[in-house]
């Protein structure tokens, strides 16, 4: 009997459904929300209203593009955590309702270990085990992955995330919403040893990134008092050298990492893994060092529900499902299922 599992993804700006029919992805239907251009960020009671305008129409896309009818699905899975919590409660309650209309199980995913799981949807795929850089907006981890369910972060950030250090800086410059995809496509054009900005160093396995954004900003705010065009004059050389300094503090630490547990499979996962600076490098890092690099195709990178759909459908094999008064974890960690 062919297991389709119907997927909700909801957890931020993103709505996403996807179907998976034994193991292999059928479909990813995206729905992006552009309400929160003009804001310059991610409003989260916008992004809750735009999730209930968009869910139905993408889940009956992913349904109707699959090819098969409601009565074919053999389970629903949706993000439970880590996201906003309006964002998840949207996403959630429906994913609990249709199943419950159809008498079907209902499987809880963690929005992070999914990004992980993307390595999964298509070849390459890496082997067990390996080390996984997971990169967002709101998280950046190493993660030590020993099976498809069983993972450990073994390293994290203390304060911001990478991808909020981007589009921070991104945001100083002035570029568009959201910044880190445009900070990346400038850098391509810049010098990365333009301007010297610091690389943190913490203990261990951990990062901190919120050292940079100040230097960033106080960077900015002196040369500005010099000239007042140096932001328009210098922009591409700003974001090369910003991103060249962020780029170098995740390498250090994955390099460590992987010295540390002796694993030459590596992956990187979340939306900053489309970054074309950080795949360049670590590419080059790769064959230097003779690691196995994956890294998802781009469409898997960002938010999305096929990665919900590869999680859902492991959790399945397993026969591992949740009840219907599960509730939302706006903080959600690898590794530790409740």
């Amino acid at each position: 009997m062919t297991v389709n599992i119907l997927a909700i993804e909801s957890s931020c700006d993103e709505t996403s459904a996807s179907v998976i029919s034994d193991g292999k992805v059928l479909n990813n239907i995206i729905a992006t929300q552009s309400v929160h251009e003009k804001y310059g960020g991610v409003v989260p009671e916008l992004a809750s209203r735009a999730h209930q305008q968009h869910l139905i129409p993408v889940v009956h896309e992913a349904i109707t593009n699959a090819g098969i009818s409601k009565s074919e699905l053999s389970a629903v899975g949706f993000t439970r955590g880590p996201g906003l919590m309006g964002a998840l409660l949207v996403g959630g309650s429906f994913a609990k309702s249709f199943a419950f209309s159809l008498d079907l199980p209902l499987i809880e995913v963690n929005h992070m270990e999914a990004h992980i799981l993307a390595h999964f949807i298509e070849d390459p795929r890496p082997s067990f085990p390996f080390i996984c850089l997971t990169v967002s907006g709101g998280h950046t981890q190493l993660v030590l992955v020993r099976d498809y369910l069983d993972m450990e972060v073994i390293g994290e950030t203390l304060d911001d995330a990478v991808g909020e250090a981007f589009d921070k800086t991104a945001k100083l410059l002035g570029l568009p919403y959201p910044g880190g995809p445009f900070l990346d496509r400038l850098a391509q054009e810049g010098d990365p040893k333009a301007f010297d900005f610091p690389v943190s160093s913490m203990k261990e396995l951990n990062f901190s990134f919120s050292g940079i954004k100040t230097a960033v900003l106080y960077f900015l705010r002196e040369k500005l008092r010099e000239d007042a065009h140096f932001v328009e004059n210098r922009k591409a050389d700003i974001c090369a050298s910003v991103q060249h300094a962020l780029i170098e503090m995740l390498l250090i630490k994955l390099k460590k990492a992987v010295k540390t547990f002796g694993i030459t499979e590596v992956a990187i996962a979340g939306g900053v893994s489309a970054n074309r600076g950080l795949r360049d490098a670590l590419s080059v890092l790769s064959q230097r060092l003779g690691w196995n690099v994956y890294i998802p195709r781009l469409e898997y990178c960002t938010d999305n529900a096929a990665m919900i759909a590869m999680a859902a459908h492991f959790k399945y094999e397993k026969g591992i499902f949740c009840p219907l008064d599960v509730s939302p974890l706006a903080k959600m960690k690898i590794g530790i299922h409740e």
